[in-house]
């Protein structure tokens, strides 16, 4: 089965490569309207694509802003970033968790 995601300019690379790779089709939100666009236009845009919106931004987590049963689906990311300092330089390493099958995760600020 193939998905179609709308992807939100905080998306990296290598997780659109992955998902292209599992043959979905990928959206960029640069390709379709300003990065600075607000949240509504955002999902608004993933709505008129009929796609599954795929960010990092948290607020698309709130299903009381944005219930499930309106969207054709949001996946908010959580990574978690681990700051390392080396000789006075910063280096800064993201991870993102990956989950195992049928598990899943809420989001707690």
């Amino acid at each position: 089965m193939s998905f179609r995601f709308f992807a939100d300019h905080c998306v990296s690379n290598a997780i659109m490569q992955t998902l292209r790779e599992g043959v979905h089709e990928i959206a960029r939100l640069r390709e379709h309207l300003p990065v600075e666009s607000p949240d509504a236009i955002v999902i608004a845009k993933a709505q008129q694509l009929d796609a599954i919106l795929l960010s990092l931004n948290g607020d698309f987590s709130d299903i009381v802003t944005y219930p499930p049963a309106d969207y054709q689906g949001i996946i908010a990311l959580q990574v978690w970033m681990k700051v390392v300092v080396e000789q006075g330089e910063v280096v800064t390493a993201y991870r993102v968790r990956r989950l195992k099958p049928g598990e899943t995760m809420r989001w707690q600020r």
